[in-house]
């Protein structure tokens, strides 16, 4: 820190010619009290200026003159330093931060615990941030764009809230109907209600994650990623740091070929210089293990997230989802550029109060000079 005067020449020339105005005064004063002008001479006043009341008024007058002088004096050099506009340069040390996140998930009805657990930490995590931009992408069939690229938190935690809803919606559908009826002849009227009403909650979701799901099949994981890489604006000329953070099990049930498989969409987020961090559900928690194979899943999946140098996790009752989003923030992609800046800091407070206070003491001391 360095305090300092923006326009120094004010002071300088100020008092210059305060200097050379005292001078003269004083000067004329000293001719005046010194040279006899005329008029009437009073004898034996020795004899007044020794009295003990001319004694005391001459004191007073002295005192009063001499605060009157110095109030108008220092009044005046406080005002010249405010208007030389004194300041101080702070060098401040931070962080820019220039992350671009996207959370990539794969809404497939076997991951609702894992996606339910992510969104629902990512509220603490989204509340914290100061200059991110952050994105949601949700898949299965087809990608949709859930939240693009903002720092409009609020709204974020908004959609994250309804993603927590949705995904409560998808364990209470699966678990407590899907799983349980074989057809609606064998539901009761109230929980069939409950049903109807799930169903056409679900849909709005669904209508744009399960499109074209009859023709296409489900979990298109890589086209979910690739649309998600593709979310990002300027790819290839951004100095923004650009992470995504991807849940799947790797369960591909694709009917027809991907227009991006896996493996092609890891290749171009490794060309665009984006890291990919990938969350992968235990094997207790996986889905169909009698149809997928669990290692091979994991396998692809990890090969994947490695090739754009991320790194990959699963989550398991030692690792939950809150360490490892730790983690992912302290990898080197996570990273933001420190900065220096130097700002300055306007501090006219002094000089107007040392200027205020002089003034107010001068002008009171000549109003007693005047009675």
């Amino acid at each position: 820190m360095e305090l300092t005067l923006m326009y120094k020449e004010v002071v300088i020339v100020g008092v210059c010619a305060l200097l050379a105005a005292l001078l003269i005064i004083y000067l004329v004063h000293k001719k005046r009290t010194e040279s006899f002008e005329g008029g009437l001479k009073a004898a034996n006043t020795a004899r007044i200026r020794n009295s003990k009341l001319y004694r005391s008024l001459n004191i007073r007058y002295r005192i009063l003159s001499g605060i009157f002088l110095a109030g108008m004096v220092l009044g005046i050099v406080a005002a010249l330093f405010l208007a030389a506009r004194p300041y101080k340069t702070d060098d401040v040390v931070s962080g820019v931060k220039k992350r671009d996140i996207i959370l990539c998930l794969d809404v497939s009805y076997s991951l609702y615990d894992l996606n339910a657990e992510i969104v629902d930490y990512y509220k603490g995590v989204v509340a914290g941030l100061d200059g991110d931009r952050f994105g949601i992408n949700i898949f299965n069939t087809s990608s949709v764009t859930y939240v693009p690229l903002t720092d409009d938190y609020d709204y974020i935690l908004d959609r994250l809230d309804e993603l927590d809803g949705y995904f409560a919606m998808q364990k209470e559908y699966f678990e407590e109907y899907y799983t349980v009826y074989d057809s609606f002849d064998y539901m009761p009227d109230d929980k069939y209600a409950r049903y109807a009403e799930l169903q056409d909650k679900l849909d709005y979701f669904e209508a744009g994650t399960l499109y074209e799901n009859w023709y296409r099949g489900s979990s298109l994981i890589g086209e979910g990623l690739g649309t998600a890489l593709y979310s990002f604006p300027y790819l290839g000329s951004s100095e923004r740091t650009r992470v995504i953070i991807m849940s799947t099990d790797n369960e591909n049930n694709s009917f027809v070929r991907e227009v991006l498989n896996l493996k092609e969409a890891a290749n171009y987020c490794k060309k665009n210089k984006v890291t990919v961090f990938g969350i992968f559900p235990s094997e207790e928690k996986f889905y169909l293990p009698e149809e997928y194979d669990y290692s091979s899943c994991l396998t692809g999946f990890k090969e994947a997230v490695e090739t754009t140098g991320g790194k990959f996790y699963i989550r398991t009752r030692s690792q939950t989802v809150e360490e490892i989003v730790k983690d992912i923030q302290k990898q080197e992609a996570m990273l933001v550029k420190v900065v220096m800046t130097r700002q300055t800091i306007d501090l006219p407070r002094i000089p107007f109060i040392i200027m205020l206070g002089c003034l107010i003491a001068g002008c009171l001391a000549g109003l007693v000079l005047q009675k």
